[in-house]
């Protein structure tokens, strides 16, 4: 059985505060163990570092800036050679898991772009191995909020995954996304859960908080708690109201 543990994405939950680390506070006062953000650079890394020591939190997780798109066949070296920096970054301060996302499908053919997919994560593993740092890449939807984003579907993410062939290379397994893009979450899930190194979640429809949509989210978070899955849950939702409301509701939802 799984312990849930939730994190909060700060891109989104209190972007209402100015401060970004400031932000930090907020999730400590809400009784969350963690928290995330997309990319890094702009950002204070050291203040960010400090701030969630001070507090005793965890960053769960930051994204991959890269140089160009992993989807391109003659950007592979670039890619990965900016893959490497952000694993360096993540080692360094202490991030466990950086996010990876593919780019905007190209005017070539699909099974192209596919192959560079794996071979910008083949590149970039031995260095996320030997850091022990685990990349996990995100299939978003194309419907609603991604149009002419390559990978929608977590089945072909898992191919990637497949070929890869890396216990550090996962993925990030968004049930929003997956909700729009192909349902059948829980099935998902738990058949897959050993290649899933990291979750985000909002509902469905509007990308608020959980027991806002259609999504089940009681049976979704039994559902995990029923794996062996360590990670977290992060919480990638613009909440409808109160950011401390929607956060308390949500591990309520949680049984947290």
């Amino acid at each position: 059985m799984a312990d849930l543990k939730l994190s909060a994405c700060i891109e989104m939950i209190f972007n209402n505060v100015p401060e970004f680390v400031d932000r930090i506070d907020r999730v400590a006062q809400c009784g969350l163990p963690a928290f995330e953000f997309w990319g890094w650079h702009g950002k204070n890394l050291t203040a960010i570092r400090e701030r969630a020591d001070k507090l005793g939190l965890t960053i769960a997780a930051m994204g991959c800036d890269s140089s160009g798109a992993l989807v391109d066949p003659d950007n592979t070296d670039a890619w990965v050679a900016g893959a490497r920096e952000s694993i360096a970054q993540a080692k360094e301060f202490r991030v466990p898991t950086v996010i990876v996302t593919t780019g905007n499908e190209m005017a070539i053919p699909r099974e192209k772009q596919h192959a560079a997919i794996v071979a910008g994560l083949k590149g970039a593993a031995p260095g996320a191995e030997a850091q022990g740092i685990n990349l996990v890449l995100e299939p978003l939807n194309i419907l609603v909020d991604h149009r002419g984003y390559y990978l929608s579907t977590s089945t072909e993410g898992f191919e990637i995954l497949r070929e890869v062939g890396s216990p550090r290379v996962k993925l990030l397994y968004d049930i929003y996304h997956q909700q729009i893009t192909e349902g059948n979450l829980i099935q998902t899930i738990t058949r897959n859960i050993d290649l899933i190194g990291h979750f985000h979640l909002a509902d469905v429809p509007g990308r608020h908080e959980p027991g806002t949509g259609e999504i089940n989210y009681v049976s979704i978070f039994r559902a995990i708690a029923s794996t062996s899955y360590g990670g977290f849950v992060g919480l990638e939702f613009a909440p409808t109201g109160d950011h401390a409301a929607a956060l308390a509701s949500t591990r309520k939802i949680a049984g947290l």
